[in-house]
């Protein structure tokens, strides 16, 4: 009696299922890592609202799909869906039930399990994708190689793939080379090749690579016969731990490097440019060095952009000024990994010579004296040359003015905006002053920058009234 009751129950919950509203289900229950799996929910119902389905088992779904059929029996309309979901398992788990808006009422789908195994390691695959580093403990901005390489035999009849690189978080990606590959035996290898630095110190970890293979394969139609396709695979890599040490107080470069300067000239006449040329060369952490410019009392320094080749890095800087000077030393300070010790270089100071150079003046700051004024007793007898001589210089006033007026009213000749350097060479000398060194500045980076920038004309005669520069 008790195995009766057994059977009726069992037959109730597989009628329930069968006319359920929404069923759910998997093409594969069983799948090895990197396969995988479509995820159907058969919906019966004339009008119902598409549940959306972004994520699967903590992976985003990767492409959707839906199927619409309409059956007539006995002039009964009846409409189902199929609403598949394609998607990536990396573990075993189970899909809770969905929830699906049919004709106005919320139904549930039942739960699915998917079982995921782990890839079965095989010495003659078809494929394979492995992560290696030179190094496994490095200092924090110390340049390594990280080596991708996947193999795939000759005769694996792929058709299309993908290669999803590893999130590199927490380091500098330096430089990525091209896919190199070469015939060894049965198999092609591919080499791609990362040339990183550590940004933070600690246990960095570098996760899975990724490459998914299309494969030619066959399956079930609707009507039970076989047909080709094409069937998606995912191959994982295996994943990195790396060590990362700090570095020692008051460092922040890493590696070996040498450091060389040249100049163009070392003798120049006043306010014309110095133009030098630095050079740091080494394998190193080179983006983190800032500009070289100095700062020279009387001297007008503009540097460009530090620019980096490989493991060259450039850095030009042009001087101006109107007496001799000298280019102070560059200097570097990094902590070499190879001999573990923190090390300086510095380069040769630079003695230039300024023909014509301008003469420091020195700046003597007296005390007003007041004249004194002696009163003198006008004798009668002046009084009659003085008349005559106030006489004389009117009447030549009147004769100038007559016959020369022009001469009166010529104006004199002023600094034009449009000689820039003369411009530059007078106002240097003032350069203390803040007004004064704001126009020189607009006026060095339009010389020797090239750059267009604008002058205040009003504020510029105003300044050189000002200074009482002609």
């Amino acid at each position: 009696m008790n195995n009766i009751f057994k059977i009726l129950f069992l037959l109730l919950i597989i009628t329930n299922i069968a006319y359920a509203a929404v069923t759910a289900r998997v093409d594969s229950k069983t799948v090895e890592l990197g396969e995988t799996v479509t995820y159907s929910l058969n919906v019966s119902g004339e009008n119902i609202v598409r549940p959306v389905i972004q994520r699967l088992c903590d992976t985003d779904v990767i492409s959707t799909s839906s199927q619409t059929s309409v059956q007539i029996i006995n002039g009964d309309v009846k409409k189902s869906y199929i609403l598949s979901y394609k998607f990536l398992p990396l573990k075993s788990c189970t899909i809770e039930p969905i929830k699906v808006e049919i004709n106005s009422k919320t139904e549930l789908s039942n739960a699915v399990s998917v079982e995921v195994k782990p890839v079965t390691a095989a010495k003659d695959s078809d494929f394979s994708l492995r992560l290696s580093s030179e190094k496994q403990e490095l200092f924090v901005g110390e340049t390594f190689d990280l080596t991708l390489t996947f193999k795939q035999k000759r005769d694996s009849g792929a058709v299309d793939s993908e290669f999803l690189p590893p999130k590199l978080n927490g380091f500098w990606i330096k430089n990525e080379s091209k896919p190199l590959s070469h015939q060894e035996g049965k198999y092609t290898i591919t080499k791609l090749t990362y040339t990183m630095a550590a940004q933070r110190d600690g246990k960095l970890n570098i996760p899975k690579a990724q490459m998914r293979i299309a494969s030619r394969g066959s399956k079930t139609d609707i009507w039970g016969a076989w047909a080709p396709s094409i069937k998606w695979k995912t191959y994982f890599s295996n994943e990195l731990e790396l060590n990362i040490k700090p570095l020692p107080a008051g460092v922040n470069l890493v590696g070996d490097f040498t450091i060389s300067t040249t100049v163009d000239k070392k003798e120049v006449n006043a306010n014309e440019a110095v133009n030098i040329t630095i050079k740091v060369l080494g394998a190193g952490n080179l983006e983190d060095i800032k500009s070289f410019k100095p700062s020279i009392d009387g001297v007008s320094v503009f540097d460009e952009k530090i620019s980096i080749e490989g493991n060259l890095l450039t850095q030009k800087i042009a001087f101006v000024a109107e007496r001799d000077f000298i280019i102070p030393s560059f200097n570097l300070k990094f902590f070499n990994p190879k001999t573990q010790e923190v090390k300086s270089i510095v380069s040769d100071e630079i003695s230039i010579k300024v023909k014509n150079a301008k003469l420091e003046e020195e700046l003597n700051i007296q005390r007003e004296q007041k004249p004194v004024v002696v009163p003198q007793v006008i004798a009668e007898n002046d009084i009659f040359t003085l008349v005559v001589t106030f006489l004389i210089g009117l009447t030549c006033g009147v004769l100038i003015i007559l016959f020369k007026p022009f001469k009166l009213f010529k104006k004199e000749k002023t600094l034009s905006i449009k000689e820039p350097k003369v411009l530059l060479m007078k106002l240097l000398p003032y350069k203390d002053d803040a007004e004064v060194k704001d126009i020189v500045d607009i006026l060095e980076k339009n010389i020797y920058s090239g750059e267009k920038l604008d002058l205040d004309k009003k504020a510029l005669k105003e300044l050189l009234k000002r200074c009482k520069i002609d």
